[in-house]
């Protein structure tokens, strides 16, 4: 029987709840992991991790316009077409002009090579970013780095999740640890998908109470396993009780609850995880979480 790895995907409402802290945290925990940082957008788990990459991949996703200027005549068709502003006029009028696209206005719609009387247009495969097989203390990391501006950040986080199975079940490991993007969009929607696991991190707030709420709805649509943790329940006893309740009505899993701790921080600071900078309030909780969530989902 095929071996199939047990996925773990770490998400939340928004950015800044310590999501990748406590996924970092979780890698560190488990047995044999991959690790998949699928918050392409704004990828910071190699900051904990200190990848040494082994592989580097082009990912090229949509199109880009490109007009060649020797054969361009200047007739002014891709300026009248364009809606988004990204075909730019270099002369005074336009039978003596000639045109070029700004690449961070172009949305690849592909109207001015339709309308270009001389197919003077390329149209090529956009370069959108890269991403990278590395090694770490923990194990195999896959990751990823978005180019500026680029867009279809799914497919990416796609391509990374695909890489770290195949890697997992190449090496026979037996589970992957993934750290989604925050929100609940597309690439959210790209990190959970078929995961057997989702582990959502809310802040004791109301903003947190709301955005657990969406993530709640989310997952439900899906038909994932939803779990959930509270950072810094310390702060706002009242609400963390409030998440619980909330986890009961909904039928997620309440995993526990992670106190405020300036060694989170300092940890951080020092490239590391909390787990592994020493002692602290919060060590034994993260523990206590990683072991329940273990448990309910045999691994």
């Amino acid at each position: 029987m095929d071996h199939k790895p047990a996925e773990i995907v770490i998400i939340s409402g928004k950015g800044g709840t310590g999501k990748t802290s406590l996924a970092a945290s979780f890698a560190v925990l488990a047995d044999r992991p991959v690790i998949a940082d699928c918050d392409v957008d704004a990828s910071d788990m190699h900051l904990l991790l200190s990848p040494r990459i082994g592989e580097r991949h082009d990912f090229y996703s949509g199109n880009e316009a490109v007009i060649r200027r020797k054969d361009c005549i200047g007739c002014g068709a891709c300026l009248a077409h364009c809606r988004f502003g990204a075909v730019k006029m270099e002369g005074n009028t336009a039978g003596d002009a000639r045109f070029r696209i700004e690449p961070f206005y172009c949305e690849g719609c592909g109207v001015c090579v339709r309308f270009c009387p001389v197919q003077a247009v390329d149209f090529p495969e956009k370069l959108s970013g890269e991403w990278m097989i590395s090694d770490t203390r923990c194990g195999p990391m896959v990751h990823a780095r978005l180019g500026v501006s680029a867009g279809n950040s799914g497919k990416l986080v796609s391509t990374v999740r695909n890489e770290a199975r195949r890697i997992a079940v190449d090496k026979r490991r037996p589970v992957i640890i993934v750290d989604g993007p925050p929100g609940i969009g597309c690439p959210v929607i790209a990190s959970i998908a078929g995961a057997d696991a989702v582990v959502a991190v809310a802040e004791p707030t109301l903003s947190g109470i709301h955005d657990l709420d969406r993530v709640s709805g989310l997952t439900r649509h899906f038909g994932l396993p939803l779990f959930v943790c509270v950072n810094k329940w310390d702060v706002n006893a009242g609400m963390t009780e409030t998440i619980g309740a909330k986890c009961a009505e909904s039928g997620a899993v309440f995993l526990g609850r992670i106190s405020y701790d300036p060694c989170v921080t300092k940890a951080q600071i020092a490239a590391t995880t909390v787990i592994e900078y020493g002692d602290s309030v919060s060590v034994p909780e993260i523990r206590t979480i990683w072991e329940r969530l273990c448990q309910m989902t045999r691994q």
